[in-house]
């Protein structure tokens, strides 16, 4: 691990078995762990602005490298004071690789994402992928598109993150045993060139995590997990996919927890479900990112215990047509103090954009109460009690 307390340094103030609370220092201020990082996909939190998101208490926010590049350009954004000037933005940012979202060019993942202008003709973008890097067709103009390590961290330190992501292969859940060992191993080399390259032209007070990938495979995850954790990396990101239920997801996390370094700011990538987030915490996970907060609000769902339920309510449903109640009673947000169901029910029906924005901060609101009580819980030695009482519907914030 590379110890340069210039870039990031990660102090543990309290653990509970596995579980821990902390502080990450980085050139824009301190995370307090665990953590939730909303996504600013394209330097915006959809439907609230960078003053509303630093309200509601958050630390540390996520931009996207693929889509960033894309538009508006690294260029114009560092022209303009990096992401922290050019959205308004003065606390601590982290961007991704664009790997994730190159390798889903091939699978159709990134389509559903993309909105506006589509490339030539239909159907997916051609991704080859060589050692090199990987070239792909822009789904926004068509136009042909390499990205690699070396271009990956240019742009991220055109974007002036301070934390950059390295620059991985992240296999579908389709790949079989032998290109999932190839790839992760690629994706080693591909983080010696990251480095490489960081270490000459990179900002010296922009941190690097390197991602541990290996598929399904413990052992390929162990053996990531290793190599990552000895590579001069500032932190840990545990990527790819971790499987197709829940069950598989906790056992690639626990085959690969006990490999890394103790004392390694540790972030799980693109899981945000409040109960793989309980449980992420419990694994000693300290930091976590999804779209899910936002992509539910947008689509009129709000986060709420629900008996047998999986934290969502759907408000656009005929049965809150005339509920009366807050969306959560006790939670401080906006929508649950001054709105019922059944107003958000009629915004949401209708597809208001203040239906929208009311339930992302009451979403955002959801998950900075869930970290923030599992912070408390694990400094006062009753992290699985937390967990439990959430999980039995208690809110976050009274749990």
């Amino acid at each position: 691990m590379r110890r340069d307390p210039a870039r990031l340094t990660f102090e543990v103030d309290a653990r509970d078995g596995a579980a821990r609370s902390g502080v990450i220092s980085t050139a824009h201020g301190e995370i307090a762990t665990p953590a939730f990082i909303p996504l600013a996909t394209k330097a915006s939190v959809r439907g609230v602005s960078s003053a509303e998101v630093e309200a509601l208490g958050y630390d540390l926010i996520l931009g996207n490298t693929f889509h960033l590049h894309l538009s508006p350009g690294e260029e114009r954004i560092a022209a303009h004071g990096g992401l922290h000037g050019f959205m308004g933005w003065q606390r601590p940012i982290i961007t991704d690789s664009g790997g994730f979202q190159v390798f889903s060019l091939a699978h159709g993942g990134v389509a559903d994402e993309i909105k506006g202008r589509r490339g030539p003709g239909e159907g997916l973008a051609k991704v080859k992928i060589t050692e090199q890097g990987v070239k792909f067709q822009s789904l926004l103009d068509g136009s042909d598109r390499f990205l690699s390590p070396e271009t990956s961290m240019d742009i991220q330190a055109k974007l002036g993150s301070d934390i950059a992501l390295a620059f991985d292969e992240c296999t579908p859940f389709h790949a079989d045993r032998d290109y999932t060992a190839h790839s992760m191993e690629r994706t080693h080399r591909w983080l010696d060139r990251c480095l490489e390259w960081h270490g000459e032209n990179g900002p010296v007070r922009q941190a690097v995590f390197g991602i541990v990938q290996g598929g399904v495979h413990p052992e390929l995850r162990r053996e990531s997990a290793e190599a990552i954790g000895a590579a001069g990396v500032d932190g840990i990101s545990i990527g790819g996919t971790l499987g197709q239920g829940k069950d598989e997801m906790r056992g690639v996390l626990e085959a690969t927890m006990p490999r890394l370094p103790g004392d390694a700011a540790v972030h799980l990538l693109g899981i945000g479900e409040v109960d793989d987030l309980l449980m992420g915490i419990g694994l000693g996970i300290d930091v976590f990112d999804c779209a899910v907060p936002t992509r539910l609000a947008r689509h009129g769902v709000a986060l709420a215990p629900e008996p047998g339920g999986r934290f969502r309510i759907d408000l656009a449903k005929g049965r809150y047509a005339d509920a009366d109640e807050p969306v959560v009673e006790g939670c401080p947000c906006e929508a649950c103090r001054r709105h019922s169901r059944t107003y958000l029910h009629y915004l949401a029906r209708g597809k208001e954009l203040t239906g929208t924005r009311l339930l992302t901060l009451h979403n955002l609101t959801y998950m900075r109460a869930l970290t923030e009580g599992g912070r408390k819980a694990i400094v006062a030695g009753r992290f699985q009690a937390y967990a439990d009482a959430v999980m039995a519907g208690g809110p976050p914030w009274t749990a």
